[in-house]
């Protein structure tokens, strides 16, 4: 970023970037970094700053987010097709002449997350969750993809989260709003299973990757998109308009591919002593990333060991603490996390573990598991019936089985390649 003294006030040129009132933790720069090459900078504006801002004109080009999709579009000197169809912005360029250059390039970033999570509204009826200025976007790609119907639902129109169910035959349902994003994972704004027609569920939540909103979807058997390619391929069209040069389908899939392995979780669950915590710690260290194990941080938060948990109280109590400390852990993205033998055992687990995280179970024969130090596995006797019992739920929660005999350094790396899909 440049400097610059505008009468005796230091201002600072922003090349390009990213303003919104919050943004917090946001993969843009990274994205874009990814695309082409160029600054790219995120800048948290008030509205009170905001037309100061815009009237400098102190930027090249900017992605514009909540809550200011709308609000930019009087300091737009002229318009896209797209932004004057929908009536929102999301993408400014400075021309050469001084000139603000306003368009819209979630419509295409939102088309290309439906396409690619086969989630079709042609000839169906539509419901869009936000009265803001990605849901005009939304409604719009859906009306021009063919919906029977489209209706946007807000906590104030005639169409609210109080009556919302009275539109039970919905058949593809997007969620536009920020509910259940990062810090309050696990939240939905509808009950899914309330709508027996759905065909298709689309997030533009990014982070989690997976809301409780897909989780739902996902359970439902539901086709389902998340707002990580729609991110991502927005920002290819913003980079195209801010360099006047095309970017292929190719790379920006390629982009896509290394940011949703960067920011995804390796977790790994299996029997007591099948290897979780040795292998972990050997993945995070060839992917230069934290380890964590859930059972350290259960044990050091309680301010004793897991045999005293047990005793104290109970397998019941140990569980309770399992969950909180999976709830904390399952908000972070990428990092390598290893669970406890009963990690999957309670349902409300699955969902903390797959919202950031791809699976990976550990088995090892029975009579190689160790004894020493683990309240539950009293026998070889014991561990086999434990095997038995858990192996329903290890088998549905597991996107890949590694089993482990051999050297722990060649395991590790074939985690680490099925983990990167390579």
């Amino acid at each position: 970023m440049l400097r610059r003294l505008r009468g005796k006030k230091e201002v600072t040129f922003l090349e390009y970037g990213l303003i919104g009132e919050r943004l917090g933790h946001s993969h843009s720069p990274r994205i874009h970094g990814l695309l082409a090459d160029y600054d790219y900078q995120l800048r948290e504006i008030s509205p009170e700053e905001l037309p100061a801002f815009l009237e400098a004109r102190d930027f090249r080009g900017l992605n514009v987010t909540i809550p200011y999709k709308k609000t930019v579009l009087p300091w737009c000197d002229a318009l896209g097709e797209g932004a004057r169809r929908i009536g929102c912005v999301n993408t400014l360029v400075r021309r050469a002449d001084g000139s603000l250059f306003g368009d819209n390039t979630d419509y295409y970033g939102f088309c290309t997350t439906l396409r690619r999570g086969g989630v079709d509204p042609k000839g169906r009826r539509c419901l869009v969750l936000g009265s803001g200025g990605t849901s005009l976007t939304a409604s719009k790609a859906l009306e021009d993809l063919g919906a029977a119907s489209v209706d946007r639902v807000s906590r104030s129109g005639s169409l609210s989260y109080d009556n919302v169910y009275d539109r039970a035959d919905a058949e593809i349902i997007v969620n536009t709003t920020p509910v259940g994003m990062f810090p309050n994972n696990g939240n939905a704004a509808l009950d899914l299973s309330r709508f027996p027609n759905l065909k298709g569920v689309a997030d533009v939540v990014y982070n989690p990757l997976k809301t409780a909103f897909l989780l739902q979807a996902e359970a439902l058997g539901a086709p389902h998109a998340g707002g990580l390619p729609m991110l991502v391929a927005q920002a290819k069209r913003a980079a195209e308009l801010f360099t006047g040069e095309t970017i292929s389908e190719e790379k920006m899939e390629a982009v896509l591919r290394k940011v949703q392995a960067d920011v995804t979780n390796l977790i790994l669950i299996g029997m007591p002593g099948s290897g979780k915590s040795t292998l972990g710690r050997l993945a995070a260290k060839q992917l230069g990333r934290p380890f964590l194990d859930a059972d350290c941080l259960i044990a050091e938060k309680a301010g004793m060991s897991i045999p005293e948990i047990f005793e104290k109280e109970g397998e019941a109590g140990f569980r309770l603490r399992e969950t909180e400390v999976l709830a904390e852990l399952g908000k972070r993205s990428g990092v390598v996390i290893a669970t406890g033998g009963g990690a999957v055992l309670r349902k409300e687990n699955l969902p903390l573990l797959r919202q950031n995280g791809w699976i990976c179970r550990l088995r090892r024969p029975v009579e190689e598991l160790p004894l020493s130090g683990r309240p539950l596995s009293s026998s070889p006797q014991r561990l086999r019936e434990m095997e038995v019992e858990r192996e329903p739920y290890y088998a549905a929660a597991a996107d890949w089985t590694l089993f482990n005999s051999g050297k722990p350094e060649e395991l590790s790396e074939r985690m680490i390649h099925a983990f990167l899909g390579e």
